[in-house]
C-alpha cells in the first residue's frame, strides 16, 4: 500500500513526534498532574489537526478533558469510531528505573517510557495511520477519534459524554489498540476481556496510634487484622472464598479450553521472565486459563503504621488496602462489589471496624470471531505480518468496551501490538520500535477491509 511507502520515509519524524508525546507526564491520578493532562490533551488536539482531522475539540468533563476530532469523507461509507486514552499509570517506585520514566530512552530496539505502550505509542499508531491515509488519499472510511484522560481512573465521565453525545459518536465499530498480541511473530487478537471490581478498604482499631510495648497483645492491630482477613479471601486451592462470587461465572466448555491451551507458550519461559521458581493460582486450571477465562482477587496495595526509615514501635489505629477482582462473562461489577462488601464486613472481628470504599469498575466482554470488525483485523495483520492471526483471551480489563455496546449499540474490535514483556504498569515500561510501526502500516489495511466487508 502506499500508506507503507509514506510510513517509511517518515518513520524518523514520526518516532521524534512519539517521544515528545511521552515526555509529557500526564498522571490521571494524581492531582498535582492536573496542568500536564491539559498540556497533553492540546498536543493531542494539535497533532489531530496537523494529521487532517476536522472538527477537532477538547471537550470538557467532570474531570480531565476528552479530546474528539472526525474526518467524514463520505457519508455513504461506514465510519470506524477510534479511542484511546492519553492518561497514564503512576511513576513508583521511580528507584526502580534504568532511566527516568519521562525521559524516554531508546535501548535495544525499544522505547523506554511511562505510556511507552499504554496507551501513546499505541493510540499515536492511530493518528499516524490516519496521517498516512490522508496524504495517499486512500482512507477508505470516515474515522472519528475520542481519545480520553481517565482511562487509567475508571473512565468516570466517559459515560456521560457518550450519553450526551450519541449523534456526534455514531459509527458502525469502535477500533481500539490497548491490548497486546502472543509475540512478534505470532500475531493475535483478543476476543475476551474480563471485567473489574476496585475497591479500597478501610480497618480501624483504637483512635490513635499506640506504643506496641505498652498496648502490643491487648488491643487489636489494624495491620494483623487487615492481612488475616485478605488471606481469608482464599482458600488452599486458590478458589476464592465469597460467597456466590462464582455463582454467575461462565463455565468454558472442555473444547473451548483447548482451543485456549494452543496458543503459543511456554511455562518455562514466563517463570524465568518474572524470575519466579513456580507459578501460583486456582487449581485445575492452566496459566492461559487463570489469566484469561477464570476471575481473580488481588490486594494491589496495603499500608499503615510507620513505614519510614529506621523503626517505630507503633501499634497503628488504622490500616488500608486497594483490592482488585477481575471478573469473566456473565459476572457483574456492580453486584461483585455488593459481595466483596458484605463478606469482608462478616469477617471482620468485633475488636475493629471496616469500611469498604468502591472506587471504579466495569463488566467483561466476549466478541464473536465471525463479525465483519473481526475479519477486518484479521485480514488487515495477516497481510503484514504473513500470518493469520490467533483469537485470544486478555486477561487486563478495558471498561468502556461494554459502555460503547450499552449506550452506543456499536462492537468494538481490539487490535492491539503490545506484548507481554512491556511491562505495563510497572517500572520500565516499553514499546517495541518494530510494533511502533508495525501498527502504523497495519491500521489502513483494517479501513481498506471493513470498507469493503460492509458493501
Amino acid at each position: 500500500m502506499q500508506t507503507t511507502q509514506y510510513l517509511n520515509e517518515n518513520k524518523d519524524r514520526f518516532l521524534s513526534e512519539l517521544l515528545d508525546f511521552l515526555r509529557i507526564p500526564s498522571i490521571s491520578a494524581d492531582p498535582t498532574h492536573a496542568a500536564d493532562m491539559t498540556t497533553t490533551a492540546q498536543w493531542v488536539h494539535d497533532k489531530l489537526v496537523a494529521a487532517g482531522a476536522d472538527k477537532v475539540e477538547i471537550c470538557q468533563t467532570a474531570g480531565y478533558p476528552i479530546v474528539y476530532g472526525e474526518k467524514m469523507v463520505d457519508p455513504a461509507l461506514p465510519t470506524v469510531l477510534v479511542y484511546g486514552h492519553y492518561d497514564v499509570q503512576p511513576v513508583v517506585p521511580l528507584e526502580l528505573w534504568i532511566t527516568p520514566p519521562f525521559e524516554p530512552t531508546i535501548r535495544n530496539e525499544r522505547i523506554y517510557a511511562r505510556g511507552a505502550c499504554d496507551d501513546k505509542g499505541q493510540v499515536y499508531m492511530h493518528v499516524k495511520a490516519f496521517e498516512a491515509m490522508m496524504q495517499t488519499s486512500s482512507l477508505a472510511c470516515n474515522v472519528k477519534f475520542m481519545i480520553e484522560g481517565e482511562e487509567e481512573v475508571g473512565s468516570a465521565n466517559l459515560n456521560t459524554f457518550c450519553i450526551q453525545n450519541k449523534e456526534r459518536l455514531k459509527a458502525d465499530v469502535v477500533l481500539i489498540s490497548d491490548t497486546s498480541m502472543i509475540a512478534n511473530d505470532v500475531p493475535s487478537i483478543d476476543v475476551g476481556l474480563r471485567g473489574l471490581s476496585y475497591v479500597e478498604v478501610e480497618v480501624t482499631g483504637p483512635n490513635k496510634d499506640l506504643h506496641s510495648g505498652v498496648y502490643g497483645g491487648a488491643v487489636a492491630n489494624p495491620i494483623n487484622i487487615l492481612a488475616k482477613m485478605i488471606a481469608q479471601m482464599h482458600d488452599e486451592n486458590g478458589h476464592i472464598t465469597i460467597p456466590g462470587f462464582y455463582d454467575d461465572v461462565r463455565e468454558n466448555s472442555a473444547q473451548e479450553r483447548t482451543d485456549m491451551n494452543q496458543a503459543p507458550f511456554s511455562l518455562d519461559e514466563y517463570k524465568k521472565d518474572l524470575g519466579v521458581d513456580e507459578v501460583w493460582g486456582e487449581t485445575g486450571y492452566t496459566t492461559l486459563e487463570r489469566t484469561g477465562i477464570r476471575p481473580t482477587l488481588d490486594c494491589n496495595g496495603i499500608w499503615g503504621g510507620y513505614t519510614g526509615e529506621g523503626s517505630k514501635t507503633v501499634l497503628p489505629g488504622k490500616a488500608f488496602a486497594k483490592i482488585s477482582m477481575r471478573l469473566v462473562p456473565n459476572q457483574s461489577s456492580e453486584k461483585t462489589t455488593e459481595l466483596f462488601s458484605n463478606y469482608f464486613k462478616s469477617i471482620a472481628p468485633k475488636s475493629v471496624k471496616v469500611e469498604v470504599r468502591p472506587h471504579h469498575g466495569g463488566d467483561p466482554v466476549l466478541t464473536p470471531t465471525d463479525s465483519i470488525e473481526y475479519n477486518a483485523a484479521a485480514k488487515a495483520m495477516e497481510a503484514t505480518f504473513g500470518k493469520t492471526p490467533i483469537p485470544t483471551r486478555g486477561g487486563g480489563s478495558i471498561p468502556i468496551v461494554a459502555l460503547f455496546k450499552k449506550e452506543l449499540g456499536i462492537s468494538s474490535v481490539l487490535m492491539g501490538f503490545g506484548l507481554d514483556i512491556d511491562a505495563l504498569h510497572s517500572p520500565n515500561e516499553s514499546y517495541g520500535l518494530f510494533n511502533f510501526y508495525k501498527g502504523i502500516e497495519t491500521i489502513p489495511h483494517f479501513f481498506k477491509n471493513y470498507a469493503e466487508m460492509k458493501k
